[in-house]
């Protein structure tokens, strides 16, 4: 006789939205009187780590590390890189990283030589490391917390490299905190469905299209009481002369230092 297979107790469509309409980028935490982080219950801790290696990984690889950050000194500079103060004052700060040394070494130590492969790298370490972040904050805001995945590791990556030692094939995607929220930001608008999901194939979407998604997304933009403007936002990061162009470079020499550059390759 085969065992029946547990079925877990369901939840309504109601109470799914309810629980993702509940998460919130929260970048200011509750702390102890002297301004240090609330430190989070051990067995909570514990329970969000299981959840993030629980994610799904491609190939059985796990392709991600977690760089917990518990030294004050190490927060205060890692605040500092990613220009976000909030690394130093949440309960529990982690710096995600896509990670393929692991697996190359377990190769080695089994009398097997690695492949060569760091597009592939990029690819799949990027998607599991992106994968167990989410398991852990998910977890997290199943606790009662909320948290905030932060880009600006972009904005400091060789000096993190350095920082955390990071050897080759271990390169950091994002950091994440996570703590007891000690603000509440409004539910944040996203771009109408019909944008996001395609069927079958991928259709373009008019000009109309657009203009209707940016005065959807309007709001989210909105500083100080003024009307928000997305498309001047997105103009700041990705327009020319933007952000993000400014970040290319340090993310060319990272991947270059890290040896996960696969564009001489591909250029060939």
């Amino acid at each position: 006789m085969t065992a029946e297979v547990p079925v877990r107790p369901a939840r309504t469509p109601e109470e799914v939205r309810a629980f993702y309409d509940a998460h919130r980028t929260v970048r200011h935490y509750r702390t102890r009187e002297d301004g240090t982080p609330l430190p989070l219950p051990e067995e909570h801790l514990d329970a969000m780590l299981h959840a993030a290696q629980r994610a799904p990984t491609d190939a059985t690889a796990q392709l991600y590390s977690l760089i917990r950050l518990s030294d004050p000194g190490v927060r205060a500079r890692v605040a500092e890189l990613t220009t976000n103060a909030h690394v130093a004052s949440a309960s529990e700060a982690f710096v995600v990283c896509l990670d393929v040394r692991r697996v190359g070494r377990v190769l080695e130590v089994a009398g097997h030589a690695p492949g060569h492969w760091p597009a592939i790298a990029v690819h799949f370490g990027i998607g599991d490391a992106v994968m167990a972040g989410q398991n852990l904050l998910t977890a997290a805001e199943m606790l009662g917390y909320q948290g905030c995945w932060i880009g600006g590791v972009l904005n400091g990556l060789g000096g993190l490299l350095d920082l955390l030692e990071l050897p080759a094939g271990v390169l950091p995607f994002a950091a994440l905190t996570v703590g007891i929220p000690a603000e509440q930001p409004p539910l944040r608008p996203r771009v109408p469905r019909p944008l996001i999901v395609h069927q079958d194939r991928y259709r373009d979407p008019s000009d109309e299209d657009l203009r209707h998604a940016t005065e959807v997304m309007n709001p989210i933009a909105a500083r100080a009481g003024k009307p928000g403007d997305w498309a001047r936002l997105l103009r700041m990061y990705f327009g020319q002369g933007g952000g993000m162009e400014a970040r290319e470079p340090g993310l060319v020499a990272a991947l270059k230092r890290q040896g996960l550059w696969a564009g001489e390759e591909l250029g060939q």
